[in-house]
């Protein structure tokens, strides 16, 4: 009788280990959800900024159409992507043209001093900010819900139940260069 208690007892901690692990990975799951959702909320804030920024230059900065024209096509391939690394390069290029946009403004003392386009400079800086504090976020949220997929004794859980590894929200290695600007 005595065995029969301890292999109840054995296979009822296994029962609640199995559950809450597999809850703790359902828990990271959705955090990770959560947390690019977030991001993502910031992201289309920029992407409905961008349409009233880059009228603003054109009027003072016509003659850079293609700077204008790289703004707008990376804006219009955000929408076009169908995965995760899709949508990472396209808002990293989106990135990187709206930095090539605002070193533009250094050659146009009137665009510097234009009230519209500083505010919509100074509501595009704040959104970037929050981009950037959601990307850390999410690479976090990201960095422990991979932990938990690879480590023992929850890897096991997460083969059983095929919970994957999700992916970092990284900036693209031309992103880290400097903006050139040519005139």
């Amino acid at each position: 009788m005595p065995g029969t208690y301890i292999a109840i007892g054995i296979l009822l901690i296994l029962a609640i280990w199995l559950i809450a692990s597999y809850n703790s990975l359902v828990k990271g799951r959705n955090m990770v959800r959560e947390a690019f959702s977030t991001m993502d909320v910031f992201m289309k804030k920029r992407f409905d900024l961008i349409p009233n920024l880059v009228e603003t230059v054109k009027g003072y900065a016509a003659h850079e159409s293609e700077t204008m024209q790289n703004v707008i096509s990376a804006r219009n391939n955000i929408t076009n992507a169908t995965t995760l690394q899709g949508r990472v390069d396209n808002e990293n290029a989106l990135s990187s043209t709206l930095k090539s946009l605002f070193a533009l403004s250094e050659a146009y003392p009137d665009l510097k001093a234009n009230a519209n386009f500083m505010d919509l400079q100074n509501q595009l800086k704040v959104i970037e900010l929050d981009i950037a504090n959601s990307r850390k976020y999410y690479n976090a949220v990201v960095r422990d819900y991979n932990i938990k997929t690879e480590s023992f004794p929850s890897v096991i859980v997460a083969s059983m139940f095929g919970f994957k590894q999700e992916q970092m929200f990284e900036i693209a290695t031309a992103e880290r260069e400097n903006v050139k600007v040519q005139f």
